[in-house]
């Protein structure tokens, strides 16, 4: 990124930068398709995954310098093994470590305009420098005068003005990306689907008043569940571009996946993460939507403390129901009250033979429907998603309901997390306990 870390700015520059990588991209894949004739079966296959990582690196290298919803896409990216291969999207995780903070002096100037005074008339100490930066802002620790350790996260300048120019440009990478799917993973990648959820996460998470509304709510629901961590807002000191909480001091979630962490702990954290997004799906009916490993720590005791949460999503009680039917069903070999549920939750018409979309749910469950130790490192998550493509294609199974996209998201996150910490266990004793914990 260049000396100055401000945002790359101006519809128009932006609009260079995109359209060059896009054509950078996508010349690459001309060339590859041209040297396809001249070289062997395994030889393109190479070339092929060459292409792929090769531009992965390029969408990093932008995404770095481009930040705000650009880069947000890329870390949405980087947990979709449903649409890019396992090499791709190793490079395309580094995105989730974070980004170069921006200066002291542009940030004291943001708080001053929100609330009204600069951080050291607001608390009794403030790190200048931050210790996080992501797409859409920073996280500095602080101090208030009675003592106790705060969080302050704090939008970068301009940040708004960048997404709506992003946005307008976003569909000449997405469209790469479905020539992507298409070629390598025989997938069809609905591009509008993918383009409005960036959209709605990122107006949602502009807006740091929701955010800490949904941090009360998590911590309401989840009062009683002395293993999970929740920061506390103070609203005299947050606005919408400003948020102060309490300050979670743990290890990252990424440190735990190191081959040196006791196994014990990552069994713990392993199982614990796994209930935690089960008991949101069907119990609660509020999920919490943005699964990277950046968004959790492990503190001391152990305790899952969960940091960020600008996109949540609420289900409706009816869909919320679906679910828990759908996961009873599934468990009890119920292919009739599986299709009761699927049609309810809009997978399938009434009409519509279900036996395909039964067969793709089994699939997709297979590590929660074999009772006995499961390694999710075994779990072939890119030849799985073919076949569910294959199978979405020839049956014409192409249906995907607003309420799904931010749950399948969420899921093919957390099936990485649960992969990364590599715990060998029983998933289907697990989800089993989640299903039966519920009452209707």
């Amino acid at each position: 990124m260049a000396d100055d870390k401000r945002l790359t700015s101006g519809r128009a520059r932006r609009a260079i930068k995109m359209g060059g990588l896009a054509s950078q991209v996508g010349s690459s894949y001309l060339w590859n398709s041209l040297r396809k004739p001249f070289l062997s079966r395994d030889a393109q296959t190479k070339a092929l995954l060459d292409t792929h990582i090769k531009n992965a690196r390029l969408i990093v290298e932008s995404s770095n310098e481009l930040r705000g919803a650009f880069l947000k896409l890329i870390q949405m990216l980087s947990t979709r093994a449903d649409i890019l291969p396992a090499e791709a999207l190793q490079v395309l995780s580094v995105t989730q470590a974070g980004v170069p903070a921006m200066d002291y002096a542009t940030i004291s100037e943001q708080m001053r305009r929100e609330l009204g005074r600069k951080p050291e008339q607001l608390f009794a100490g403030f790190e200048r420098e931050a210790f996080a930066a992501a797409s859409l802002g920073q996280v500095h620790r602080a101090t208030l005068r009675g003592g106790e350790r705060v969080a302050v996260k704090i939008q970068y300048p301009g940040v708004e003005q960048t997404v709506e120019q992003d946005l307008k440009n976003l569909k000449l990478l997405l469209t790469t990306l479905k020539a992507i799917a298409r070629d390598l993973m025989r997938q069809k990648i609905d591009v509008r689907t993918i383009y409005t959820e960036l959209e709605q996460r990122l107006r949602e998470e502009l807006d740091y008043q929701r955010e800490a509304a949904n941090m009360k709510a998590f911590a309401d629901l989840l009062a009683d569940d002395p293993e999970v961590m929740i920061p506390r807002v103070f609203p005299e000191l947050s606005s919408r571009r400003v948020l102060t909480m309490t300050y979670l001091e743990g290890y990252s979630l990424t440190d735990v996946f190191a081959p040196v962490v006791d196994p014990g702990l990552k069994s713990w954290v392993a199982r614990k993460y796994f209930s935690l997004i089960w008991r949101q799906i069907l119990e609660l009916g509020v999920l919490h939507t943005d699964p990277h490993p950046g968004n959790y720590l492990v503190t001391h005791h152990p305790r899952l403390g969960i940091l960020d949460f600008g996109s949540i999503r609420r289900f409706p009680e009816p869909i919320r129901k679906a679910n828990l039917k759908l996961a009873r069903a599934l468990l009890a070999g119920d292919d009739r009250a599986m299709a009761q549920a699927l049609v309810a939750l809009g997978y399938l018409d009434r009409n519509q033979p279900a036996a395909p979309m039964i067969e793709i749910v089994r699939i997709l469950f297979e590590p929660v429907l074999v009772n006995r130790r499961f390694d999710p490192k075994k779990y072939e998550s890119v030849a799985k998603a073919a076949t569910v493509g294959e199978l979405a294609v020839q049956h014409r199974l192409y249906k995907s309901p607003a309420h799904s996209v931010f749950l399948i998201r969420t899921l093919i996150g957390a099936e990485g997390i649960v992969r990364q910490l590599g715990v060998v266990a029983n998933y289907h004793a697990l989800f089993r306990q989640c299903v039966e914990k519920v009452e209707d």
